[in-house]
């Protein structure tokens, strides 16, 4: 590194923003998930005898993985490679496999590669790492916000250990800003700021368990806060609202977050529990969720769920699912209310859903059995020569309790009862 490079490296270092100046590089100073990495634990006591295995971290937003790899960094002896899956391709991941092959043969030396949203990779860049892994020359950390069951391939998840990292708590939140606003070195202490409790708990409770979503509405909200006469900044709860322009919100429309809540969702109205049904609903609509979407859930909660105990909720849904389609959000937003408080209030009745069910295992054990020649149709003159329609007894005319409408197999099953 050139003189150049080591002022550039620095005057980047200075200039970041403070949730990554403030980044912990040892496990002492590392905040939350206390069950994965707390004393006496089996990863930590990995990482401080450096003999670590291929894991991926799963975990929200803000809760620690990147910090986590890093720290990891510190304490081993391999070569570690941090990437981005985003940026990153097959080039990339070639120029890597390379290397870390010539670190084992010439070093004996293994590498640890960090792949941050691992689950940004194709089937065909995760295939890649399988023999290196599977090896040894390669020491895969994936970080990933996605459920690694759906979104890292089988072989090479086998292969890893799955760590859940949770949001972090309000008291490791509260350490983080405390923190913050005191580190003298890399912090806000220089501001001399504070925050007042209607702000600190706005704040806290606003970042959904994020630190860097907390970290960088407290940078903002602090520069911009005007000193007092003894140069102290008060924070008030105005410009940490400003500072965050949005609460955010930990919802991805294609990730299991969002099948979290539509679950909530139903099982809170199959429960009768309207209260909790509407919360579930203003979190996914206030995330962006397709209104539309919603709504066709609701149709089938309607049927599946209320069923024959009240046959208007399938009237009722497709109602409100045409008012959501000419209207849109945010007006429909209370139309949708209004249906999921009429499901939730509902009598629930799975019969039907019983039915098709029971019907639908017949069908696929049984195969498709032939019609009973009474009841086909007999258009042609040759099909009432093949007794097609023969002794079916017209009911609306004929009393006929005793007529048969299922093949000789199915005789008296019942899929429905009242």
């Amino acid at each position: 590194m050139d003189l150049f490079d080591e002022h550039y490296q620095k005057d980047l270092a200075a200039k970041a923003p403070l949730a990554d100046r403030l980044r912990p590089a040892a496990l002492v100073d590392y905040v939350g998930q206390e069950e994965i990495v707390g004393p006496g634990s089996l990863l930590r006591q990995a990482i401080e005898n450096d003999e670590l295995p291929s894991m991926i971290l799963w975990g929200p937003p803000g809760s620690g993985k990147t910090t986590l790899a890093r720290i990891i960094a510190q304490f081993t002896n391999s070569f570690f490679v941090e990437i981005s899956a985003v940026t990153s391709g097959v080039k990339d991941l070639r120029e890597i496999i390379t290397q870390a092959t010539n670190k084992r043969k010439l070093n004996n030396q293994r590498t640890i590669l960090f792949v941050d949203e691992i689950h940004r990779w194709n089937k065909a860049q995760q295939d890649g790492l399988l023999p290196l892994v599977e090896k040894g020359i390669i020491t895969l950390i994936g970080a990933t916000t996605e459920n690694p069951s759906f979104e890292v391939i089988a072989p090479l998840l086998s292969r890893s250990r799955v760590y859940v990292l949770k949001p972090l708590s309000i008291p490791n939140l509260q350490t983080i800003i405390k923190r913050a606003l005191s580190n003298s070195e890399k912090g806000l202490a220089e501001y001399q700021a504070q925050l007042d409790p209607q702000a600190e708990v706005f704040l806290l409770q606003s970042s959904n368990g994020d630190a860097r979503v907390i970290l960088n509405a407290l940078e903002i909200a602090v520069k911009n806060t005007n000193p007092n006469s003894q140069g102290k900044r008060l924070v008030n709860k105005k410009i940490i609202a400003e500072a965050l322009q949005q609460q955010t919100m930990l919802y991805d429309r294609a990730g299991e977050e969002h099948y979290n809540i539509i679950s909530a969702l139903h099982k809170s109205m199959r429960g009768n529990n309207p209260h909790a049904a509407v919360y579930w609903l203003a979190r996914m609509l206030e995330a962006g969720e397709d209104p539309l979407y919603i709504a066709r859930r609701l149709v089938r909660f309607a049927a599946e769920d209320v069923g024959l105990a009240d046959n208007f909720a399938v009237v009722l849904a497709n109602a409100i699912f045409d008012a959501c389609h000419k209207l849109g959000m945010p007006e429909c937003n209370v139309h949708l209310t209004q249906l999921v408080i009429y499901l939730a209030q509902a009598k629930k009745s799975i019969t039907t859903y019983q039915a098709y069910g029971a019907a639908q295992k017949d069908v696929k054990e049984l195969g498709y059995l032939p019609v009973p020649l009474h009841l086909r149709n007999a258009p042609t003159k040759l099909m009432k020569d093949l007794n097609y329609g023969k002794d079916y007894k017209y009911t609306p005319l004929e009393n006929s309790p005793d007529q048969e409408y299922f093949p000789e197999e199915l005789k008296g099953r019942k899929y429905y009862s009242e």
